[in-house]
């Protein structure tokens, strides 16, 4: 089969985690030995979120006043390659010799005029109390959202277009080396009006952008790895209830938080809905019993005809 697999940021950042080379390190290990027994049985693709390291990047940029601030998308760029870097030399570190794989920086095309840009949505960075939150809107002109009991910087999320690195990606996993992309979403892109490309001020989200990436391989399954087990009905309520199967037709009768396990259903609808694949959501260390389904939830189209998977 051929497996993608996007790892969560809480994934890889546990929450109330300090943002340390330690703590992403160790954790990525742990990552790497939730992948590895994967990796040796289908042809897989892997991508990361980044919204702890760009929010902190970003944070740290602003400390500088001698120096113009940089924009997400470079900052974007500089989290996928030290992210990838981590989970290659982690899953090299597992794997036996012989197994190949690349990380590869990855500009995603988006449009400039999506709606998006006129309404932050994407949550990066740490969390801050409410009256922190408050100064940080004022001094830096920064948008802020409520994240639980707390506070996170918002930004642009426009959805993506097109895999410019795609041809990329299809070469080297067809020959049998395991990619790690899309990081962070990709790193945002727009074409000018003479046909140049250039980066542009934003953040993709890490779901959206592994939909369409997944869709775009043909992609067996697609599996949304996160730090809660399963997608739940009324989530924060007394009555929650785990949903082990949906649909898409299913998944939209539910409320689900903006923000954080919308998008992932959203992604999994769309990704079972225009390929026929399966898609999952579920804890990390439950990713083979989520692709057997024992464990997470699972998605499926009950009206797509099912393709056979690849062996």
């Amino acid at each position: 089969m051929r497996v993608l697999v996007a790892l969560g940021g809480n994934a890889l950042l546990r929450r109330g985690e300090a943002l340390t080379a330690d703590n992403q390190r160790r954790n990525i290990r742990r990552a790497a030995e939730a992948l590895a027994p994967l990796a040796s049985e289908h042809e897989l693709v892997i991508t990361h979120g980044n919204g702890p390291q760009v929010g902190l990047l970003a944070l740290q940029n602003a400390a500088y006043r001698d120096s113009e601030s940089y924009p997400l998308d470079m900052l974007g760029a500089e989290t996928e390659g030290m992210i990838g870097y981590l989970i290659e030399q982690q899953l090299m570190n597992l794997l036996p010799d012989g197994r190949r794989c690349a990380t590869l920086l990855t500009q995603v095309e988006v449009d400039p005029h999506d709606p998006a840009f006129s309404r932050p949505s994407k949550p990066i960075g740490p969390l801050y109390s409410e009256v922190e939150a408050q100064a940080l809107a004022k001094q830096r002109g920064w948008s802020m959202a409520r994240d639980g009991d707390q506070y996170r910087r918002v930004v642009a999320s426009p959805r993506p277009l097109r895999i410019l690195e795609l041809s990329i990606i299809e070469l080297l996993v067809s020959q049998g080396v395991i990619v790690i992309c899309a990081g962070g979403g990709g790193i945002p892109c727009i074409f000018r009006e003479d046909g140049s490309l250039v980066g542009i001020e934003a953040v993709i989200d890490k779901d959206f952008a592994s939909s369409l990436l997944a869709r775009q391989l043909q992609a067996d399954a697609l599996l949304m790895l996160t730090d809660v087990d399963a997608v739940y009905s009324d989530w924060t309520k007394d009555n929650a209830c785990r949903l082990s199967q949906l649909t898409p037709k299913l998944a939209r009768g539910y409320t689900f938080a903006p923000g954080s396990m919308a998008p992932k259903v959203a992604a999994a609808c769309e990704f079972v809905e225009h390929s026929g694949g399966l898609a999952g959501i579920g804890a990390l260390q439950d990713v083979q019993l989520i692709l057997q389904g024992e464990a997470g939830t699972r998605f499926t189209a009950d009206d797509v005809e099912r393709k056979p998977a690849r062996t």
